[in-house]
């Protein structure tokens, strides 16, 4: 089987975590590894199944974060229990909600919010 992980570079992965934990319902998988500098060089965490690494911006090995505010070309699909509950948590927490929870034939609800980190979601619960 072949699996593609999302590897998220952040500007500061401390504060992505406890924001990820506190909106996602994400767990840590793989503690932090702090580099020399201070930075986070790779962590992983779980939100109801879905996987995904992330870590620190390192420029200067071509991973930059993405500029908050600035859109992103990918978007992140996350199944979860209850759309307007993750939405509701994110927007309080700093979140740009972009389409707010709604019912779409044959996909399920779905709302679309961007982290404070640059990050684009798609929560969606199958219905």
């Amino acid at each position: 089987m072949t699996v593609l992980t999302p590897y998220l570079a952040v500007p500061d992965a401390r504060a992505a975590i406890d924001w990820y934990v506190r909106v996602l319902g994400a767990v840590v998988t793989h503690e932090p590894v702090v580099m020399p500098d201070g930075r986070i060089g790779h962590v992983e965490l779980d939100a109801e199944g879905g996987h995904w690494m992330m870590a620190d911006a390192h420029p200067e090995i071509q991973s930059p974060a993405p500029t908050p505010g600035a859109g992103s070309p990918v978007t992140l699909h996350l199944e979860v229990a209850d759309v307007d509950a993750v939405t509701e948590r994110a927007r309080a927490a700093g979140a740009e909600v972009d389409r707010e929870p709604g019912d779409n034939p044959g996909v399920g609800r779905i709302a679309v919010f961007r982290d404070p980190f640059g990050h684009r979601w798609m929560v969606n619960r199958p219905g």
